[in-house]
């Protein structure tokens, strides 16, 4: 047995909101009428009511859906880019630009990418005031997830977002869990989002939609967005599909998020007290942080599918090696953690210590 099956066999599971099913999409459809008009090449009330609401959110003057994430960034550094008139940006080296699409800002618009900061640290002042170059933008990921979802302190972001206006440089807020990081910053999302030139957000992750993202700016910005995501194909004839599931999940989870955060500490500290396992980092900023198994992936395998047979609840569905040693895996906390009652959680805890010791 492989350890996904064993996860997927398991009745209770710690991450995420459950498993991705069609049932999101009709649990989302249910109360839409029949007659309801579709949108039209991005015309219609279901789009523009939408983007119109997330735009307050985020308090900017405009926000535009892309059906992807990866579609709406490398536009927003495309046009900063143009308007500055200079092909550099700049981010983490473990930025998702960098790592999971396929060079597409490098292919695709001949742009030139600076790593900030080291791959294992957050991208703070002192790392931004070292680029030797001038560049048009900078990316910031908050959190930076593949760090275990750490985070800068909010006035460290003050101080890049004033270096930045004060040396002619657009700040873009890669925010893909944007919403999982404000109970730790106690902000509104506004109140973060006020911090840069443009914003994306993803409606898949926290959220647990089907797809999609929105991308928000001022008006100018968003005008060149849509010329952009004509030339790329992902202004379709309809986006209902992904808006409606985008705009229910986000008014049944956007209020949550502070539960989400209380589990994930919750359960760092419990992770934290097991022989051979630490977590990164080792108290969460956000719903998500990664687990550390200071054992082999082979060894660490088989051990989870055991105590996923004993106990019928899923910690990790993957692990990743990190040396010949060690091991690690993302956890994103959800809905499914509050399927788990109390005293089955403290039996999947000791028999983890029993198992790692």
């Amino acid at each position: 047995m492989t350890l996904k099956t064993a996860y997927e066999k398991t009745a209770f599971q710690f991450g995420n909101h459950g498993k991705r099913e069609v049932a999101l999409l009709n649990k989302a459809f249910q109360n839409i009428p029949d007659n309801t008009p579709a949108d039209m090449y991005g015309n219609g009330e279901i789009i523009t009511a939408f983007e119109t609401k997330m735009a307050r959110f985020l308090g900017k003057e405009a926000a535009l859906f892309f059906p992807s994430g990866t579609m709406a960034q490398q536009i927003a550094l495309r046009i900063h880019c143009d308007d500055k008139a200079l092909n550099k940006v700049a981010y983490h080296p473990l930025s998702h630009l960098e790592i999971h699409e396929s060079d597409g800002l490098k292919e695709l618009h001949h742009i030139e990418t600076i790593l900030l900061a080291d791959k294992d640290h957050i991208v703070d002042l002192t790392a931004i005031q070292s680029l030797k170059e001038h560049v048009a933008a900078i990316l910031l990921e908050l959190p930076q997830r593949e760090i275990g979802g750490q985070l800068p302190k909010f006035d460290e972001l003050e101080r890049i977002a004033a270096f930045c206006k004060t040396h002619d440089i657009r700040l873009h807020l890669d925010g893909a869990r944007l919403l999982e990081i404000l109970p730790y910053y106690k902000k509104e999302a506004s109140q973060i989002a006020a911090l840069f030139d443009s914003v994306y957000v993803s409606f898949y992750k926290g959220i647990g939609s089907i797809a999609g993202a929105i991308l928000a700016g001022d008006q100018d910005f968003i005008d060149k967005a849509m010329t952009w995501k004509k030339r790329y194909g992902g202004n379709l004839i309809s986006l209902y599909p992904y808006i409606i599931p985008a705009d229910y999940y986000f008014d049944l989870r956007v209020n949550k998020m502070e539960l989400y955060y209380e589990a994930a500490k919750k359960v760092a500290a419990l992770l934290n007290e097991c022989p051979s396992i630490t977590t990164v980092p080792q108290v969460p900023v956000s719903n998500m942080f990664h687990i550390h198994f200071h054992k082999p992936i082979d060894e660490m395998t088989s051990l989870l599918i055991a105590l996923y047979e004993k106990t019928n609840i899923g910690l990790a569905n993957y692990l990743r090696p990190i040396n010949d040693t060690e091991c690690s895996f993302e956890l994103n906390f959800g809905d499914a953690f509050a399927e788990i009652n109390p005293s089955d959680l403290k039996l999947f805890f000791t028999e983890l210590n029993k198992l790692l010791t």
